[in-house]
């Protein structure tokens, strides 16, 4: 499992012109389900989207996690991050888990996140969707699980 994450002031999602996921401060997770990822993946995952520490202290260090900011989780399905890009000029997608098994796992994986944290917002699996933020920092980082 693959998660880009960006630090953001903001951040929403729409889908043909309607919102359907929106955050204030917080992490926007871009988020891949690879070939053999199960259960202990999302809930690896969760366990680091909470945990990672990219927001600052009272000395400007990045030392505080979203579980201790309380900000917004928005979690958005996006495959291609599973993308082979190593050789030729077209990403191979052989790396990504199967549609109907990634999508079982990000809902699971989703679920777990709200069991765990206040605010999670979504984007919808499978739709073509428009992501928009305000990246602070600019903060962003690739996590895996």
């Amino acid at each position: 499992m693959i998660a880009l994450i960006q630090r953001v002031l903001e951040a929403r999602v729409t889908v043909a012109d309607r919102t359907v996921g929106e955050i204030g401060p917080g992490l926007l997770a871009l988020v891949a389900v690879e070939r053999g990822d199960g259960p202990a993946n999302t809930a690896r995952m969760v366990e680091r989207l909470l945990g990672y520490r990219v927001f600052p202290d009272e000395g400007g260090r990045m030392n505080r996690s979203l579980a201790d900011t309380g900000g917004g989780l928005l979690l958005v399905s996006q495959f291609t991050l599973a993308a082979d890009t190593a050789k030729g000029t077209r990403p191979s997608f052989t790396p990504a888990a199967a549609p109907d098994v990634a999508e079982h796992l990000f809902n699971e994986f989703v679920a777990l996140a709200r069991r765990q944290h206040t605010e999670v917002a979504t984007g919808e699996f499978g739709a073509e969707m428009t992501v928009s933020l305000v990246n602070h920092g600019p903060v962003t980082f690739r996590l895996t699980a």
